[in-house]
This record gives structure tokens, sequence and C-alpha cells, in this order.
């Protein structure tokens, strides 16, 4: 019997003692406006320069270069992996003084601003270019103006009744790509470095190519361009594409119409998004412009495919720039809503260059499909490349892999199209209750076998299949989820992937780098390491370079071969001058989702200068998925939205909820599905609870939580839901109100229902919670922020829960972006230091801050 009454003793003295603790721990009533302050993106670019190494593959070899940047200046880098090499592309102390001697502007080995560096000449030679100094800029600007006058002044008189009478159409005349070019080059000095021989040659009089128009889409071969006007495709050939370039008013250019049945909403090129981003002034003063259109082409040139949108059902969408100079501007643009029977339709349409002809796939199956064309990886060593033509899979111009998706995206096809007859062949059919997804399919041996990703058994993985669609093999299997494919050896027979959740003892989200034979055999995962990891494959599959790090690590990068064998050692981050200004690393944590059972992955950012004695209001930024939950797995200097937040002297959580990252079970992804507004919710609440139980620093009693766009919802949801446990919301740019956000976000994981009558009709209904309906539960603090033109989503959103607040009798604030959209742009670091008032006044109880935003005001130089 004494054994219990030992225990009983033991454990009274233990909570005796947690109880003196946690009775001296003191709520902080003061904010820190000096630590964040420390931490301005301004300040950040002087203190963390190159987070991982950017990999260029060369074309002729497996040799890449990359530039990585320290607190010591930058590095130019040249690997050779198959000879375990690393080295110095030049000299920077040489290379400083040859450039100081060639053009007589001053050069230093730690600021080289060298730009555009890139390989030409089978890879043996490097051009570069450096800016000019700027009195040479303006010496050489007024020189040219003088030489200008004095070629114009015999001539001035004569030509000035000319002159008078062309003036404002000269004010609207298009600059030639050769004279921007031109125009361009003249600011830098231009040079070529060899590198068997060492020397550097400085290019005098080089002239850049000019650049490729935005509306041109040129050929593999170079010899047709396609591009669009008036809502119809025009071609040129290669000889009338070099005149545009050097005058695009040449009258002698000559352009042939392949079709004229394009109209507005029903065209053939410019409907991208449903035509978002062009105000009405500016549509109809650019009508009769170029303007691209989204080509495919095969790869011999002969033939090229697009997907025409029938939109012209769809109904319009408005925002207005209300500071928009000399007047308000008017941006109309289509937008389908969920639910409504007005919706675009899609219709791939295959052209014969030769024949000058169009053809129709017959892909029409389901009732507002929508269609999207497969096309081809970019090779690695294609990245630098100045223009990349977007081909179609197959090697040759007979066949067009296409996806065909139901509009409740329960149902994707996977097709490919005769291009001479239009027949379309069903190859791989994904069905789910839910919603099916897709990656990019794996094409081997032009189309004589497939490797399709699929999330049929519940888990991401992949499997390969004949030319004909005949299922050979599931390539891999089990409870972990494979992301994507990165490279194919189709003479191994290896399929290189990433994936992530299969190594024990790891966050579950951490990805990797595996291979597996193309027979299922031989899984192997090639960088083994506690961290996550994003990789370089090289074309030939032999070597990758593996970026990785943690929240709580320095990123490195180490380049490896095929068999996970680490060759060398490329770079390690520098975060000296961070670690000095006081950056401390957060924490990683995991709690149980509210069902007790499911693991949930977080990371804690405390104040650099964490006091434990301190109780600490808790703030939660959120995001509710399903395409990700903005819990950072790697290292990350973008930090407004966490541990710079945080140093105001809150505890600052990011954390999952079911429902939330693709990157688990298909049962986890699609836990809300049905129901948008509330799924996360509870597991938020969940994680907060235990943390605090945890750690006596937290303040349970001074909850917030904030998100931007569906984390701008779901913070908002959270103060209606949980009123009682959320006291502060800060929520920019929400969806609170789906039923006026896109069609396609809110139908895919909300759900929309196909409805078929007797006659076989086929109708869509749709039906959602929305934030307006409980605005009535608001008890807490609420701040609300919308962009007043973001035309993702659009401000109806945030302005109809304004409605119902005001009707429901409730104190709330609302702040309007003026002139922003989705993102709010240069206004970013305002809202930054907006966001932080608001939870410091009402979380803290700090209400010390001034009109001006001082810390803002110190970063401006005052020059006037």
């Amino acid at each position: 019997m004494r054994k219990p009454v030992i225990f009983s003793a033991v454990l009274f003295f233990f909570l005796a003692s947690a109880f003196v603790r946690a009775s001296e721990i003191v709520p902080l009533t003061k904010a820190n406006y000096e630590l964040p302050g420390r931490f301005t993106p301004n300040k950040m670019k002087k203190m963390v320069y190159s987070t991982s190494v950017d990999a260029h593959w060369l074309k002729s070899s497996d040799r890449f270069w990359y530039i990585f940047e320290t607190s010591e200046g930058k590095s130019f880098v040249i690997v050779d992996p198959a000879k375990r090499s690393k080295r110095p592309l030049f000299d920077n102390v040489w290379m400083a003084t040859m450039l100081t001697k060639l053009t007589k502007d001053p050069y230093e080995a730690k600021h080289l601003p060298i730009e555009g560096l890139k390989f030409i000449k089978d890879d043996r030679v490097v051009y570069f270019k450096v800016p000019k100094n700027k009195d040479v800029l303006e010496a050489e600007k007024r020189k040219e103006e003088q030489e200008k006058k004095k070629e114009k002044k015999d001539t001035e008189e004569k030509e000035k009744v000319e002159k008078d009478a062309d003036k404002d159409k000269e004010k609207d005349k298009e600059k030639s790509a050769a004279e921007t070019a031109k125009e361009e080059s003249r600011k830098f000095h231009h040079f070529e470095y060899d590198l068997t021989s060492g020397s550097l040659t400085w290019l005098e009089n080089y002239v850049q190519e000019p650049k490729r128009p935005e509306w041109a889409s040129i050929s593999p071969d170079g010899n047709v361009i396609v591009f669009g006007r008036r809502f119809n495709l025009y071609t040129m050939d290669k000889a009338n594409y070099e005149k545009v370039l050097q005058n695009p008013e040449d009258k002698t250019i000559e352009e042939r119409q392949l079709t004229t049945d394009g109209e507005e909403n029903y065209s053939y090129h410019g409907l991208g998004m449903f035509g978002r981003g062009e105000t009405n002034v500016d549509k109809e003063k650019n009508k009769d412009k170029r303007k691209a259109a989204d080509i495919i082409w095969s790869r011999d040139s002969t033939k090229f495919a697009l997907i025409r949108e029938d939109a012209r059902q769809v109904k319009d969408l408005w925002v207005i720039n209300s500071v928009a100079d000399p007047r308000p501007t008017l941006e109309t643009y289509k937008y389908p809503l969920p639910g409504e029977k007005e919706s675009p339709q899609d219709e791939i349409l295959i052209f014969d260059l030769a024949k000058r002809d169009k053809l129709k796939a017959k892909a029409d199956l389901f009732k507002d499909q929508s269609l999207r064309i497969m096309t081809a990886r970019t090779p690695a060593k294609m990245r630098d490349d100045d223009y990349r033509p977007s081909l179609w899979l197959s090697e040759t111009p007979d066949r067009l892999y296409f996806s065909r998706t139901s509009r409740d995206f329960k149902r994707i096809d996977v097709c490919s199209a005769d291009t001479a007859t239009g027949e379309v062949k069903v190859l791989i059919e994904e069905r789910l209750n839910t919603y099916v997804e897709t990656r990019p399919l794996g094409f081997i041996a032009n189309g004589r076998e497939l490797v399709e990703w699929s999330e049929r058994d519940g888990w991401a993985h992949f499997y390969l299949y004949d030319g004909a669609g005949g299922l050979r093999k599931q390539l891999t299997s089990g409870p972990f989820h494979s992301e994507s494919i990165v490279g194919v050896d189709e003479k191994a027979r290896v399929l290189y992937f990433s994936a992530n959740g299969l190594e024990p003892g790891e966050d579950p989200y951490y990805e990797h780098l595996y291979r597996v034979n193309l027979d299922g055999t031989g899984q192997q995962l090639l960088n083994k390491g506690n961290f996550d990891h994003r990789v370089s494959l090289s074309d030939s599959c032999l070597y990758f370079v593996d970026n990785f790090s943690r929240v709580d690590t320095l990123p490195k990068a180490v380049l490896y071969d095929n068999r996970g064998t680490a060759i060398l050692d490329l770079e390690t981050v520098d975060v000296t001058l961070l670690l000095e200004a006081g950056f401390k690393f957060p924490e990683t944590f995991k709690v149980k989702a509210d069902d007790g059972i499911t693991d949930l992955f977080g990371v804690m950012y405390k104040p650099f200068d964490f006091d434990p004695s301190r109780k600490y209001p808790i703030i939660a930024y959120v995001y509710p998925g399903p395409q990700t939950e903005s819990v950072d797995k790697s290292f990350s200097t973008r930090g407004d939205r966490t541990w710079r937040l945080a140093q105001f002297g809150f505890i600052v959580i990011t954390v999952g909820n079911r429902g939330g990252h693709p990157s688990r079970s298909k049962w986890y992804h699609n836990y809300g599905y049905g129901n948008l507004r509330d799924y996360g919710l509870a597991d938020k609440k969940a994680a907060v609870e235990q943390l605090a139980a945890r750690h006596p620093f937290i303040d349970l009693d001074k909850v917030g939580i904030f998100g931007h766009s569906g984390g701008g919802f779901m913070s908002t949801a959270a103060l209606l839901v949980y009123p009682d446990f959320f006291k502060v919301a800060v929520s920019s740019a929400g969806n609170h109100e789906n039923n006026v956000y896109h069609r396609w976000w809110s139908e895919i994981h909300q759900g929309v229902r196909e409805v078929v009558d007797e006659k076989g009709n086929v109708t869509f209904e749709y039906d959602i919670e929305k934030n307006s309906e409980i605005a009535k539960n608001l008890k807490g603090r609420l701040l609300l922020a919308s962009g007043d033109i973001d035309n993702n989503v659009h401000p109806a959103n945030t302005i109809r829960l304004v409605n119902a607040l005001i009707k429901a009798n409730k104190r709330f604030d609302f702040f309007l972006f003026p002139g922003q959209r989705h993102g709010f742009g240069d206004m970013d670091e305002y809202f930054f230091w907006l966001r932080a008032d608001y939870f410091c006044k009402h979380l803290i109880g700090d209400y010390s801050q001034d009109v001006d935003i001082v810390e803002l005001n110190r970063e401006v130089e005052k020059t006037k």
C-alpha cells in the first residue's frame, strides 16, 4: 500500500511545482516593434543571398554551371560530374582587373555585376555582359543626340509640315524588336570568355539578338511563325518575321490568314483565364495588334494543335481601378461561377500547315468537359534557350495525346487522337467518387509505353501501360505518396521519381528521389537524409543535384550519381549575417487531429528574444488546402507570415489539417470534400489546445488566426464557427462566398452534382456554406482586407461578408487596397505592419502605434 502513497506524493509535488511555475509566468503587455524592423525585405536582401544551387546543364555533356552568392560576393562555378571536379569558371580578381582594363570602368572582385551568362559555341565559350558606368551611358546618349540633330539640321524645315501631321502617330508607333535590342545592348559591355585558352574578348560593337515578341509562336525548325489577330490565326515565314523584328510598320510584310471564323470570346487566341487583366480601354486600343496563341507544335513543324474555348455564353464580371490615371478604368472579363449552366466549351483543333486546313478532334463525351493537350518534357539542357517551342508528346505528327475531364472531375480519360481523321481512342480511364487528379504522362519509345500517375488505390502511384492502353504493371505501391516523374532512362528502363512518406521516422512531407525499374523491381532511395529534398536531374539520368534542408537547418547542395553515391559537396548556404541579426531557427512539432488518431505536422515560431517566464498570445497562420497547407518544410527567408510576425511578441504556428496537403493519402486529401467551409477548423483548434497543454508560455485565452485567399476564408470561418476560442482574425483576399468564386476551384473541392433526367438531359447542382450565413456569430475582432481590382477572388467575396456583418450589427474592420489584385503588390509590406498592429492591439493590448509606420519610413531614402 506504500507505493501508491509515494506515487501520490510525487505527483502532488510535480503538480504543485507546475502550479508555482505557471503562476510565475507574466502575460506580455508590450509589443516589440524593433525586432521585426530588423528583418524587412530590404534588409533581408543584404543578409541572405543564394539559398540553393540552380544547376544549368550544358548541351554537349553532363557538365553544369551555377552562380552562388554569399556575403563574400558571387562565385561562378563549373562542375564536371564525370571527373568529380568543381572549379571557378574564372578567377574573380583576374576578371575584375581585365574588365577594368578593357572598358575603363572600375570593377571589383566581390562585386562583379555579370548578367546574361550563357554557354555558346559547343559549350567552349561563355558569353556575358556587365552594365556600363552611368557617366559613360549619359555621355554616349548626349553624343547620339548631337549626331541626330546634326543629321536632321539640313532637312528640318523641309520636313516640318509632315512631322506636325504625323506627330500623334509617332507617339503610338511600335518600337521594333531590333531597335529595342540595340538600345538594350548599348547599356552593357559584352564579352566572350574562352574556357580553353582563358582569354577574354570585348565585343565592342555587339548587338544582341532581337527578343522574340510575345505574340510569335515559332515552329521548331524556325521557318513558320503563327500568331493571332482579330480573333483569328495568321502565319508568316521566317523572312517576313525578320522584317517585323526590324520594323513592325514595314508595309512589305506579308501575312497569310489561316482562319476566318474567329470571333470575340470564341477566339483562336488570347482568352487564357477568360481574358483577365486587360482594361476595356486597352482592349479596344489593342484589338488589331498581333497576339499570342497557345500553340502546341508537332516536332517536325508540319502541324500544330490548340484548344479553342467558346466562352460566348459565360457571364461577365468586372473590376474598377479607381486610382488609374487619368480616369478610373473598367475591366470586363469572363468568369464562370459554380453551378451556372453557362460554361466554357473546349475543342481541340489540329492544323496541317501544308494543306492550310484544320481538323477538330472527336473528343466530345462529357457535358461541359474540359480538355488539355499533353506536352513533352523540356530537356534540362534547353532551359537557358531564349525560346523553347511547346511540343506535343508524340515524336511523329500522326498522333496527339490529350486528357478529357468531366465537369464534376470524377472522370478523366487519357486519350490519343489521329491527326489525319480526328478519331479519338481512350487509353486510360480514371474514375473516383470524389475528384480525380492527374500528373504529366510518362512517354516511352514514342508512345509504345506509358507511365500513368494515379490515386486509384488510395495512394498516389505509377502504373505502366502499353501504347494501346493495356495495363502491364503497377510500378510503385504501398502507403506513401509518389509525387512526379523526374526522368525516364529508356535504354536502362529505369523510372526516376519523387515521393514522400516512405522513410520511417521522417516528416511524411519530406520529398526524396527514387528509382525503380520499369518491371517494378529495384526500387531505391537515392538521396538519404532526414530533410526535404529538391533535385535537378541531368538529361542522361546519370547525375543529379540535390538541394536539401529543413526549417531548422541550413540548406546544402550535393551532387550525386544515379545510384545514390555522393560525388561532390557543392554549397552550404551562408546565414552568418542573419544569425548575427538575431535570427533563430523555428521548432517542428507533431500533434493529433481532432479525431485523436491522425498525425498533423507543424512548425512553431517564437520571438528571438523569447522569455520562458512570459505568457505569449498564439497566432495560427492558415491555409485550408486542398492544394497545400502552407507549412514550410525547408529553410526559407520568406517569413513575413511566420517568424517575422512572431517578433512582435507572439507564438506563431503553422500546422496541417485533414483535407489539406495532397502529398498524403487520398482519404486525407479529400477529407473536406463537400464541406469546404468547416472541414479544417476543428484540427486547427485541437492543435492549439495540445500545444498550450505542452507549453505554459502559450496563452490559450489569446488565440489569433490569419490567412490569405483560402486562408482568408478559413480564418474568418474559424472566428465564426468557434467564436469563444479564436479571439482575433485578419483575413485577406478571402473567398468567403464560394458561390461567387471561380467555378473550377469551387466545384472541384466542394463537389458539383451531375443530374441526368429521364430524357438524358444533364444539369449541375451546387451548394456550399458561406461565411456570411454565420456572420451573426462574430464575437472577436475581425479585420477584412481585399484588393479593389482582384480578378481572381473578386472583392464581392469580402464585400458580401461586410454586408452581412453590418446587417448583424457587428463591429469589425475593413481595409481596401487601391489598384491591387489578389496579391497586394508593392503594398504588401504595408499590410504586414497593418496586420501586426491589429494583433498587437487586440491580443497584447498594445495601442502605442503612431500614425506613421516609422519602421517603413526608415527604409525610404529622403532624397527630396
